[in-house]
């Protein structure tokens, strides 16, 4: 089925590409408002964010990002009180309706829907101790909400945080190769970075040369469990996305490596042949 193109408004309330940023689809009712943490006094001074709403915090790690995805009866109150208390996040992202719609119940349910897609897409490890129940809402209530969260799910990838998307594997003729030693693991370059698939196996030790860099990276993944030790290597439990092919080479290689030129396709030419060399 042919996707249908959407016009997505972005409005910098400072002029500065990299502070506050308040995005929406133009038939939609939904708002997203994007708050760096250092530009939380700034996102103060809107009265939008006084509204009931769901938010979600993020923080990047190599290893596996994190989100907190939670619901307040004012998002900017609720915000200011995670500033005080938790540690790991750098952006906030707060969703409100343009028409004041939403109720309490409403943004109970989309936290509650936010999670579950959440975990199933298993591209962030959710920082939620406790893992919301789900309200009961009307049939047609509900299918609304479910409309608003693909709205949620569209804006907030554009801005940057794919959390709802679903990792898909590619045809075969598309899959990467990246090997050496006991080292075996396939993946698939996309606009994020390199995805190496689940099952894939990478050296157990780190070389000489490593670094601390390459040391540091695959003991958070090991860590968070993207990485498990199996029969002499370290296995990739869950597919993974790296921000750039030398990073997943590193990981799988157990050294420093040249991404570009160690990953490759089913017919022998480098990622860098297939990407970068073309005319």
């Amino acid at each position: 089925m042919k996707q249908i193109g959407k016009t997505i408004q972005i409005y910098l309330p400072d002029g500065n590409p990299r502070g506050l940023k308040i995005a929406d689809i133009t038939s939609r009712t939904v708002l997203a408002i994007l708050i760096p943490r250092p530009k939380l006094v700034d996102a103060a001074k809107r009265n939008d964010l006084n509204n009931v709403g769901v938010y979600l915090l993020f923080g990047n790690e190599e290893a596996k990002p994190k989100v907190y995805i939670g619901e307040a009866e004012n998002c900017l109150s609720r915000i200011k009180q995670h500033n005080k208390s938790k540690d790991f996040w750098t952006h906030a992202v707060a969703f409100i309706s343009k028409t004041q719609e939403f109720t309490k119940t409403h943004v109970k349910f989309l936290e509650w829907l936010c999670c579950n897609i959440a975990k199933k897409t298993n591209r962030y490890e959710l920082e939620n101790g406790n893992f919301p129940s789900k309200p009961h809402v009307s049939e047609a209530v509900e299918a609304d909400l479910h409309d608003n969260f693909e709205t949620i799910k569209i804006l907030v990838s554009t801005l940057g945080f794919p959390v709802f998307d679903e990792i898909k594997k590619p045809k075969t003729k598309e899959i990467i190769i990246c090997k050496g030693k006991d080292a075996y693991a396939e993946g698939e370059y996309t606009e994020e970075g390199i995805i190496v698939f689940a099952g894939s196996k990478c050296n157990l030790v780190e070389s000489k040369t490593a670094g601390s860099w390459v040391a540091g990276m695959r003991a958070e993944l090991k860590e968070s469990g993207v990485l498990m030790e199996k029969d002499g290597v370290l296995v990739f439990t869950k597919d993974h996305i790296f921000s750039s092919p030398s990073a997943a080479a590193a990981a799988v290689l157990a050294r420093q490596a040249n991404g570009w030129m160690e990953w490759k396709y089913k017919d022998g030419r480098t990622l860098d042949e297939v990407i970068r060399q073309i005319n």
